[in-house]
């Protein structure tokens, strides 16, 4: 073991960076390569088809399948001269990761050989087995048949040899089974919303788009360390490793030079994805050594997903290329900053206008401050259902960290726009004698331009307004993005089509006591409306440090969730008011939250069992045989010194020995100890039947035998002899060379 571990540290140090080749061509004339693209289905497509197809993706519209065949000819025709010669319905079940089941083209002929064939029946529709994913019991064994639907607002792409047709994941009952179908249906929800509130400043605006830009923090680990280190490989974190010495106090990673190594490993990753469509534009390192993010550009909400989803495998693939392995871990490594996915949200209108954008005008900073407080509204009422969306085993060790927002949902606006909100909410009400347009000038133009950039940053806060959009950042980073963008975008439609019904209410009323004034009483419905909700929604504003245990005790105090336990997040999605929301808007039905929640739980104690099951076997089976080995060691050090020196003497020199000696009995004892009670925890836990209750037995009983293990093994490791320790150290992980 001691001739392994300097083996593969020696080695890790020792790569040098692949050979990269860059295109010669620039980034633009590449990008989009390997997707079947607008500029693809125009030169593929029969013009005819190529319009419907359009307008399926642009407005909606209902897809024809007497096109399918069409659509499915040109695909394969692209895809042929491109070397494909599988296909397969790429989907997105409750894993948190993708399935594929490849396909080739080849059909029998009749003739005795075979025949490339590619139809629409294939395009639009395949039957994975449903029983195989989780499905929370809505398929069992015997009820295998599930289907998988090609959801043509996404674009097909190539991958190797191998068509891929982004699709939703739906039982043979109905039901959803994957992130896609859901999302597809809060979009949708979210879209109808906010048109019909965008109507009362704009009636020209046909669509309102979701956008999200996420932000993806990774590490990369060294592959030959990696593969020596079991709870990296079976967990995707270290269960044991004490702190080194230097790791991101000196903050001097953070934007730093980019290791040679990592460069390369990053060029060819941004290469793979542009030819993917993946607009990626920012690289940099984050704050802890080892610690790296890659951003795209914003794009739309259900595209953005699936591009997340497509280069987090891609960046598997590739690191390996360059001796890395990509941990997605949201806490990899105890001691230092974890890794998010920070997603940008915003709301935009087909012609071009950023609803939570600020306006120069009295009717835009209405519009403005109408989906600023309808959003907030949506995550004041859901703030422990939109926790739930983001928690998970793992963003739970990462979640209230001083690296990542607390597991409190809040919200940060920053001071112009917190005063916007104060005038409306505290400007005089008597203003309908006034004559002209000067009522409605008292509640908007008296405020001050305001500028795309008027915001600080919060980085406590996870859920801030940053100048155009918001950003939810405590998504976890190995998360897939459509559980936030669920219900979030639900709860701003659920938000939205509350505020429309109350203002249309008020607007017969107004119009009653304006009458033969020149006052709009459109306009004087939505501020009253307007200042109902900003006294509703404002405990979920906050500005302040939100690491502070102050504001824990504040924010039970305003009646928002401060729950930690994670299976106990869990439940806000059977809350009757989360139930009542996802059906009405027709993203969820019961019976779906149910199930998911079954697949939440289960998960949850699947991770946690496997954590402690490899904790149990490393304590028992490395560490434990190292230390006393090393004890052995000194014990010998000890009689030679007893044998050689009078008593008094070899006591004296033997005295640093006999308390580590000591130390390692008692350290190693704690471990043994430790371990049997994590094994009787564990099975006092799977005796349980109920998913709900046998998760909350793995948080409460099973969890913190972990962290009581893990504290007496990163003891041993300051006291035993490096040579002998058998698993790479944080100093030798962390430092790419």
């Amino acid at each position: 073991m001691e001739a392994l571990r300097f083996q593969v540290v020696g080695e890790a140090f020792k790569k040098k960076p692949l050979d990269v080749k860059t295109p010669s061509a620039r980034p633009y004339e590449y990008f989009g390569k390997k997707v079947f693209n607008r500029e693809k289905m125009y030169k593929y497509l029969p013009k005819d088809v190529y319009e419907k197809m359009i307008d399926v993706i642009d407005n909606g519209a209902r897809l024809d399948r007497t096109v399918a065949d069409a659509v499915a000819a040109g695909m394969k025709q692209w895809a042929t001269e491109n070397g494909v010669t599988h296909y397969t319905h790429w989907f997105q079940p409750l894993t948190e990761g993708t399935a594929e089941k490849h396909d080739s083209f080849i059909e029998h002929n009749g003739k005795g050989g075979m025949v490339e064939e590619f139809t629409g029946k294939l395009l639009v529709q395949q039957e994975p087995d449903a029983s195989s994913f989780p499905s929370g019991g809505i398929r069992s064994t015997f009820e295998a048949r599930g289907y998988s639907a090609w959801d043509p607002t996404s674009p097909v792409f190539i991958i190797e040899d191998t068509l891929c047709i982004p699709t939703v994941f739906i039982s043979y009952s109905g039901e959803a089974l994957d992130y896609k179908a859901p999302l597809l249906r809060a979009l949708h929800a979210v879209n109808v919303a906010a048109v019909d509130v965008c109507h009362y400043f704009d009636p020209t605006v046909k669509k309102v788009t979701s956008n999200l830009g996420w932000e993806q923090e990774y590490f990369l680990v060294d592959e030959g360390l990696y593969a020596a280190r079991p709870d990296l490989l079976l967990t995707g974190r270290t269960l044991m490793g004490h702190d080194s010495a230097k790791n991101q106090q000196m903050d001097d990673h953070y934007f730093g030079a980019i290791p040679e190594r990592v460069a390369a490993f990053m060029r060819d990753l941004e290469i793979q994805a542009l030819e993917l469509g993946v607009p990626c534009k920012t690289r940099h390192n984050e704050v802890a050594p080892n610690q790296f993010e890659l951003a795209p550009i914003f794009e739309e909400t259900n595209l953005a997903v699936d591009h997340n989803m497509m280069l987090m495998s891609l960046m598997k693939k590739v690191a390996r290329k360059h001796g890395f392995r990509v941990l997605l871990h949201e806490k990899p490594f105890a001691g230092i900053n974890g890794s998010g996915k920070h997603n940008n949200w915003s709301l935009s209108t087909d012609n071009g206008i950023l609803l939570h954008a600020p306006g120069k005008t009295a009717e835009q900073n209405l519009r403005f401050a109408t989906f600023i407080v309808e959003t907030l509204m949506g995550v004041y009422k859901h703030n422990g259902l939109l926790k739930a969306s983001i928690m998970s085993a793992t963003n739970a060790h990462r979640l209230g960290a001083n690296e990542a927002p607390p597991a409190i949902v809040s919200s940060f606006l920053g001071k112009q726009v917190s005063e916007l909100l104060d005038h409306i909410e505290k400007a005089d009400k008597d203003f309908l004698s006034m004559t002209g347009k000067q009522g409605l000038k008292m509640d908007i133009p008296e405020i001050p331009e305001l500028l795309i950039d008027n915001t600080d940053r919060n980085r406590t806060s996870p859920f801030a307004f940053t100048g155009n959009r918001f950003e939810f950042r405590a998504v976890g980073s190995e998360a897939n993005c459509a559980s936030a963008m669920i219900a979030l975008n639900s709860a701003v439609a659920e938000a939205l089509v509350n505020f429309k019904k109350r203002v249309d209410a008020k607007i017969p009323e107004f119009e009653q006591k304006l009458a033969g004034t020149e006052h709009s009483a459109k306009f004087h419905a939505i501020i009253d409306v307007l200042r109902e909700d900003i006294k509703t929604c404002k405990p979920i504003r906050f500005d302040g440090n939100g690491y502070s245990d102050e504001w824990v005790l504040e924010a039970a105090k305003r009646g928002l969730d401060v729950e930690k336990s994670c299976p106990k997040i869990f439940e806000r999605y059977l809350d009757q008011e989360s139930i009542d929301m996802f059906e009405s808007l027709g993203v969820m039905t019961k019976k779906e939250l149910e199930a998911r929640n079954e697949v939440k739980w289960e998960t949850y104690t699947k991770k946690i069992q496997i954590e402690a099951r490899v904790l149990g076997d490393l304590s028992m089976n490395h560490i434990i045989p190292v230390a006393t080995h090393y004890q052995s060691q000194l014990l010998k050090n000890v009689e030679n010194m007893a044998a050689i020196f009078p008593v008094d003497k070899a006591e004296k020199l033997s005295g640093r020995n006999i308390k580590i000696i000591e130390e390692i009995a008692e350290r190693t004892s704690a471990i043994e100890k430790g371990v049997e009670e994590l094994v009787n925890a564990r099975k006092l836990a799977n005796k349980i039947d109920d998913e709900h209750d046998k998760a909350i037995a793995y948080h409460d009983k099973v969890e913190p035998k972990l962290d009581e293990i893990r504290y007496e093994i990163d003891k041993l490791e300051l006291i035993v002899d490096d040579a002998l320790w058998p698993l790479p150290k944080y100093r030798e992980l962390l430092f790419i060379r």
